[in-house]
């Protein structure tokens, strides 16, 4: 059984963290949920802590325990983190170390693996400051689960959005995260 710290990001593709956790917690994994607050405009909380079976944070401000430095706490109780979806706007703050919110501080408090699953236009992922940002998240040690090619939300075709769940889950599987490899 792994633990997940999972970050939902503010894209479209956050519907499919729904089923993510669906599928994770099927599998036996442990999952808590972060929700980020343009995440908050696709996905609720409530779905998501419900199909967790756990609380969502979603402010480094409303955590009870902060007074105990409850983020740093939160960052290191799981195996893993996993962005997903990981908007552009997130792999450019994790890139640049920026540290203005709660899932953004944790990726930084973090001492486990980090893992992105982007999800985002494809003239976004294309673009080179996109391009600029993985290269760096990779030289970081963050390991990116590659988007699949096709149809976007917006009606363009090409590489950008986000694999369905049960291949991210695959991903997991096959890279090591639940404990194999």
């Amino acid at each position: 059984m792994a633990r997940v710290l999972l970050i939902v990001g503010g894209g479209i593709a956050a519907y499919k963290s729904l089923e993510l956790v669906r599928l994770l917690k099927k599998a036996g994994h442990e999952v808590t949920p972060v929700l980020t607050k343009g995440g908050e405009h696709f996905v609720t909380a409530m779905s998501l802590g419900t199909l967790a079976e756990s609380q969502v944070h979603s402010s480094l401000w409303e955590l009870k325990d902060e007074v105990e430095i409850g983020h740093i706490q939160l960052s290191r109780a799981a195996d893993f983190v996993l962005v997903c979806p990981a908007t552009a706007d997130l792999l450019a703050k994790m890139a640049a170390g920026i540290a203005d919110d709660l899932a953004t501080t944790l990726l930084l408090a973090t001492d486990k693996p980090v893992v992105v699953a982007p999800a985002m236009n494809v003239r976004m992922w294309l673009h080179a400051a996109t391009r600029r940002n993985v290269q760096q998240l990779v030289a970081d040690g963050v390991k990116v689960i590659e988007p699949a090619e096709g149809e976007m939300a917006c009606g363009e075709h090409g590489p950008g959005r986000l694999p369905e769940p049960q291949d991210i889950v695959g991903w997991l599987e096959q890279n090591g995260f639940f404990g194999g490899k």
